[in-house]
């Protein structure tokens, strides 16, 4: 099944007014987070919080991922065992730096049910590198998405931030190539000024181009932007149909290669078209009314 995954709210697990408002948000993904979002002293009880949370439910058809703390920290274990037996749809796990660290967190998680998936945070030089093996080892493991840390990737490579993201695009672009190698969701990082809006938008659009299934958040605010970008607009839903439509006449049956309104469309374009029409909410068997 195809989920849209364009905005993925972050919150505090342990903020109870901003969880019970990310139940009837827009956003397609809410992250308890039990990591940078909650202070040392506060640990316990944003776990405690996390687990009544996904007892209570009430999200809907959004997805909820809880974020722990990394097996090297005095909470990741605690956070690992209450993650797995709360049976979130994902627990995302920070700083992977190897294919050992996707292997370690994913035993932690061998009580939880298969439905629970493992997401992998992308935030240092040493992830960046190894995104080959990390990725590889979706083969044999519950990972399934990846999401950039842009914060802590640029502050271990000492880049500079740019309206751009000059700096981080190499990073970027080999974080979606590697997921796609091995059918994985890619997740842009965040933006983190709330008051620049033209700078989100810009942001949202260039992690689309760069192939992002969707965008990291850290306020309701920033929600509306991101679905806006990574969601398939008229045009793209128009060619869609017509592309699905042009496969499924008669006379192109077998075809490997057709012309669709004056353009060349192979097979893979077929397969892109089904998919946008998936993310549009468009049933695909009424694609050429």
């Amino acid at each position: 099944m195809i989920r849209p995954r364009r905005s993925v709210l972050f919150l505090p697990a342990s903020n109870g007014r901003a969880v019970e408002k990310a139940r009837s948000l827009p956003c397609d993904v809410v992250v308890l987070d039990l990591e940078d979002a909650v202070g040392p002293e506060h640990k316990a009880d944003a776990r405690a919080a996390m687990i009544e949370t996904l007892r209570a439910g009430g999200f809907g058809d959004r997805e909820v991922v809880v974020r722990v703390n990394g097996l090297d920290t005095a909470w990741g274990e605690d956070d690992l065992a209450a993650a797995a037996r709360a049976a979130p749809d994902a627990v995302l796990v920070p700083k992977v730096r190897h294919r050992e660290d996707v292997r370690a967190y994913d035993e932690r998680l061998g009580s939880a049910p298969s439905r629970t998936r493992l997401w992998a945070m992308v935030e240092t030089c040493a992830s960046v590198l190894n995104l080959g093996a990390i990725t590889a080892a979706a083969a044999s493991t519950r990972l399934s998405a990846l999401a950039v840390g842009v914060n802590d990737l640029s502050k271990e490579m000492r880049a500079r931030r740019t309206p751009g993201r000059e700096p981080l695009q190499a990073a970027l672009g080999l974080t979606v190539a590697a997921a796609r190698a091995h059918g994985l969701v890619a997740l842009d990082g965040v933006h983190n000024d709330l008051e620049d809006e033209a700078g989100l938008d810009a942001e949202c659009r260039q992690g689309r181009d760069f192939g992002f299934d969707g965008k990291c958040l850290i306020h309701p605010r920033q929600i509306e932007a991101a679905n806006r970008a990574f969601s398939p607009d008229e045009a793209e839903i128009a060619w869609a149909r017509a592309v699905v439509a042009a496969f499924e006449a008669p006379e192109n049956a077998g075809a490997g290669v057709i012309r669709v309104e004056g353009r060349m469309a192979e097979r893979l374009h077929l397969e892109e078209a089904r998919r946008t029409l998936a993310l549009a909410g468009v049933d695909r068997s009424s694609a050429g009314a």
